[in-house]
């Protein structure tokens, strides 16, 4: 999914560096407001990309002394910033060109290369988003939509597919804007869309910021990993009681495991290790992704007893 993943930035990066080149240049020909924001969308979403492509990197570092387990979240802080980014740069500015070019209305000349830039524009960046909706597809396994990306725990694609989505969004305001302030003689529906492409721009940083926040702040596994572990550990005849099975996602491909057993009474030491063993052996090689595991034997009242009191009671 990492080689996916930068598959995707790669293409959408290439792809808003010449739109956002092209959408400048429109621009200054034709004085159009909604061009403009669009030049600054493609800008931002190109600054977007390189922070996706430093987080991913960052997040590579191998474990050490001051982070045991490792940097994969740092990836999410990035995807939280690349949020903000959009946010404040891409709608900020999309929206207060618009609100000028409302409030001082002035008619676009040749307008004839908004229609070549937008119409290449188009082209580049459906083909990015092409790449990116297929990645993303791998990871759906039939899911809903929705629901897929709620569950994905790879920032780096979801946010560049809707990054492309707002992108082709903004590109069809962009053209109405355009072509009504044309047809209409009205330069004012040209600051319209830019405040248009601006809130599509907004809505769509919330929507980011909160799913990686959500990965910021730990989540867990997908539910059929954690019930592949209790449907494996269940019969096992050396098991008395499930206590407590914990995950957390320490990045996209890293998940931290934690499980409280109830053993069999009267079960040998050295039988409860190799059964650990056995089960550490096991998960890892039925999900991959499961980098650590810590397995604790505790008897279910015991595990009960401290679940219930109070953090910093004691007994």
């Amino acid at each position: 999914m990492a080689s996916g993943s930068k598959r995707v930035i790669y293409a959408a990066l290439i792809g808003n560096g010449l739109i956002a080149a092209s959408k400048f240049f429109a621009a200054f020909i034709t004085g159009s407001s909604a061009m403009l924001s669009e030049g600054i969308h493609s800008s931002v979403d190109c600054g977007n990309q390189i922070l996706l492509l430093f987080g991913m990197r960052r997040a590579a570092r191998p474990a050490d002394d001051q982070h045991p387990f490792g940097y994969g979240m740092e990836l999410y802080f990035w995807a939280f910033v690349v949020a903000i980014l959009i946010f404040a740069v891409g709608a900020g500015i999309s929206i207060y060109e618009g609100v000028i070019h409302i409030l001082h209305p002035e008619p676009m000349s040749s307008p004839i290369w908004n229609y070549v830039v937008l119409g290449a524009a188009m082209v580049f960046e459906a083909g990015a988003w092409w790449v990116a909706f297929r990645e993303f597809e791998k990871t759906r396994r039939g899911r809903p939509f929705l629901r897929a990306v709620r569950e994905s725990k790879d920032p780096a694609l979801f946010t560049v597919l809707f990054e492309d989505s707002a992108a082709m969004l903004g590109l069809v305001i962009a053209l109405i804007g355009v072509a009504g302030a044309q047809v209409f003689a009205m330069p004012i529906l040209d600051g319209a869309a830019s405040v248009a492409i601006g809130v599509v721009l907004a809505l769509v940083a919330i929507l980011l910021a909160v799913e990686t926040k959500g990965l910021l702040i730990g989540e867990s596994a997908e539910p059929r990993v954690v019930e592949g572990i209790r449907r494996y550990l269940t019969p096992d005849t050396r098991v008395l009681a499930i206590n407590e099975i914990l995950t957390m996602h320490l990045g996209p491909n890293e998940i931290l495991l934690n499980i409280s057993l109830d053993f069999v009474d009267g079960l040998p030491a050295e039988k409860i290790e190799a059964a650990i063993s056995d089960f550490e052996t096991h998960i890892k090689t039925e999900f991959p992704r499961i980098g650590k595991i810590f397995i604790e034997a505790q008897s279910i009242l015991g595990h009960r007893k401290s679940i219930a009191e109070p953090p910093g009671s004691t007994s």
